[in-house]
């Protein structure tokens, strides 16, 4: 996220801020994969080794008086990294005294860009992070399924589009046996805040004045136990998306052409057992992760345009207070930190 006038809190930030009641965070709502993933703890450190399922055993019919064939399930032994991101919020301490009574708001507010900047950062890379490329995060859900030709390739549904301006829909099954987050031995989930009080701190100038100073840092990892339980819709052409939803791929096909596809070919729908109550379920938590321009396109194409067409495609749903669409009983998330410039996957 690209900083916005100088590093940091000044007068005009205060007279700006009137309490935390009246500070307008436009980016809102940034990770929400976080919100539906689950957390495990590493175990082995700052990594965390675990078996994925590459085949299923076989199995014989019996006979009496006759052996069982011996057999196994066909297991790969992976280790996911994880990575963390920190930042640290630096207040002149002049500004909080010209605060008086209101400066714990000024921290508040504050501290409130950070987790809103480390939120959409870790969103980011839970899509997009490459620990093969950069040592420092941790491998997200794109590079893990980018190439139709690898074992799971199946998982990849091909929604026709070349180039360099495509975007992607993604079907994720969370849960401890299916995809889930995971953060160092010794840490905590989520973000962690720590009060470093008033700091002796240098200018541009290397001259000294006293600051606040609060440090914040999240360390995470992503691990995909079975890839099966997740889908991807790549290569939307962003260009025919919002010029055409109907016709996205040039032969007819619509988005829910292609939703569809995704849908029945996640293991997820199958073990799902919903409450109808919290959107939780005992197989996992089934939800969907797009950008603003697709969620728009597929309104637009399940609205309601007369007797031939009398019906809905998306279901409004209230889970746990919130009101949210689903597609199928998916619960479907809007995140900017999915791109529409993505390379066409091959």
């Amino acid at each position: 996220m690209a900083g916005i006038g100088n590093s940091y809190y000044d007068l005009a930030d205060l007279h700006k801020d009137k309490g935390p009641g009246d500070v307008i965070n436009q980016l809102t709502e940034l990770n929400p994969m976080l919100k539906d993933a689950s957390a495990v703890m590493c175990n082995n450190g700052t990594q965390h080794q675990h078996s994925i399922v590459t085949g299923l055993p076989e199995v014989a019919w019996g006979k009496l008086y006759k052996g069982t064939p011996q057999s196994k399930s066909g297991k790969q032994q992976v280790s996911d990294s994880t990575g963390f991101v920190e930042g640290i919020s630096t207040i002149d301490s002049r500004v909080l005294e010209l605060a008086g009574d209101k400066r714990n708001n000024v921290r508040f507010t504050e501290a409130q860009t950070f987790l809103e900047s480390m939120a959409q950062e870790v969103q980011e890379k839970m899509i997009y992070g490459n620990d093969s490329t950069n040592a420092s995060e941790f491998m997200g859900l794109a590079p893990r399924f980018n190439d139709k030709s690898a074992v799971n390739g199946r998982q990849i549904i091909d929604a026709g589009g070349t180039g360099s301006d495509n975007q992607s829909i993604w079907i994720v099954t969370w849960g401890d046996r299916f995809c889930h987050t995971i953060y160092p031995d010794g840490t905590t989930a989520g973000v962690s805040r720590e009060d470093k009080g008033e700091q002796r701190v240098l200018d541009a100038d290397g001259n000294p004045y006293y600051a606040f100073e609060e440090k914040f840092k999240q360390h995470i990892g992503l691990a995909v136990k079975d890839w099966r339980y997740i889908t991807r819709v790549a290569n939307i052409d962003t260009s025919n998306l919002l010029a055409d939803p109907s016709d996205i791929d040039g032969s007819g096909n619509d988005l829910y052409h292609f939703l569809r596809k995704a849908t029945y070919q996640n293991q997820g729908r199958r073990v799902k057992q919903s409450n109808g109550q919290d959107g939780f379920y005992a197989g996992g938590k089934v939800c969907m992760y797009c950008t603003t321009d697709v969620l728009e396109a597929l309104d637009a194409l399940g609205t309601n345009s007369g007797g031939s067409d009398n019906f809905t495609r998306l279901t409004p749903m209230e889970i746990q207070g919130e009101e949210v669409q689903t597609y199928r009983g998916i619960i479907i998330r809007e995140t900017d930190a999915l791109l529409n410039t993505e390379a066409q996957v091959t």
